[in-house]
């Protein structure tokens, strides 16, 4: 029962390595759409696709190690990301974030 456990552990440790560096690379190459996206709305869901890749990493981060905070990490990287992605897709529409009525 013991090298059963042992096993697990090890494909966890591993998968989760191999995933860490997976996203890794998908940050790298969203970062270089946010640079030379063509156009404003590209740049939009790469900055969206970076927010949910960061919340990955950070999933995966509280994988490995034995901490529940990271958890709490999570959620708030997804409340940020949701407001940020409104605001962006408001500003791509309008042209401004918050509308100012001067009478």
């Amino acid at each position: 029962m013991n090298n059963l456990l042992s096993a697990t552990e090890a494909i966890v440790q591993i998968s989760t390595i191999i995933c860490l560096v997976a996203i890794s690379v998908s940050l790298i190459l969203l970062l270089y759409r946010i640079i030379n996206g063509p156009t404003n709305a590209d740049r939009a869901v790469a900055l969206d696709s970076v927010g949910m890749n960061m919340m990955g990493l950070t999933a995966l981060m509280a994988v490995l190690l034995p901490s529940t905070k990271l958890n709490d990490v999570i959620l708030l990287i997804g409340i940020l990301l949701f407001i940020g992605t409104l605001a962006i897709a408001k500003y791509l529409e309008k042209g401004v974030i918050i509308d100012r009525k001067l009478d």
